[in-house]
């Protein structure tokens, strides 16, 4: 954990520093947080998902996960304002390079047929966003513990100018970006 950021402050930044000019230390992109987020749709009918879904997230990251209530209803969805509709967790400090270095090193690899994660998911202001198919690849989730295979989004805030900027940070961090 500490060695991650430990790593960051030091190799990170000189390399940062150097490729791209930077005339102070505070110009150099940080990773500022990572939000993950799992939307259950069939929350709705059974409030029991968000339980299952909160125990997963706290499992992952190791910090107590929030739900997320909906704030609009649509019908068309059977949807209304004021259910609990899925669960987050921001993650910040020491938890967030811990959940990092994990997730680079240890449940990405360990995705089928993995070729490297996809390097269009940046928004255009430094951010960079990844979609999983299922909690499983993750080793503190239990299969058999499970109701059902669910996805998530997780979602890196970094404080880079722009989507350059922050590929080269992520890649310093060791995301495994594919050719």
């Amino acid at each position: 954990m500490a060695r991650l950021k430990d790593f960051y402050l030091s190799e990170v930044r000189d390399a940062l520093m150097k490729k791209y000019n930077y005339k102070s230390p505070m110009q150099i992109p940080k990773l500022d947080k990572i939000v993950l987020n799992i939307g259950a749709g069939d929350a709705k009918d059974n409030p029991k998902v968000i339980d299952s879904i909160i125990t997963d997230l706290t499992a992952i990251t190791g910090q107590k996960a929030v739900p997320t209530i909906a704030k609009k209803s649509v019908a068309n969805f059977k949807l209304r304002a004021g259910v609990k509709i899925g669960a987050k967790v921001t993650l910040r400090g020491d938890r967030m390079y811990e959940f990092c270095d994990r997730l680079f090193n240890i449940a990405l690899p360990r995705v089928r047929d993995f070729k490297g994660i996809n390097p269009n998911g940046f928004d255009g202001r430094g951010n960079y966003a990844l979609g999983l198919k299922e909690q499983l690849i993750f080793p503190e989730i239990n299969y058999e513990q499970i109701d059902k295979i669910r996805g998530m989004d997780i979602v890196f805030v970094t404080t880079a100018a722009n989507d350059e900027e922050a590929r080269e940070l992520l890649k310093a961090l060791g995301a495994p970006f594919a050719k």
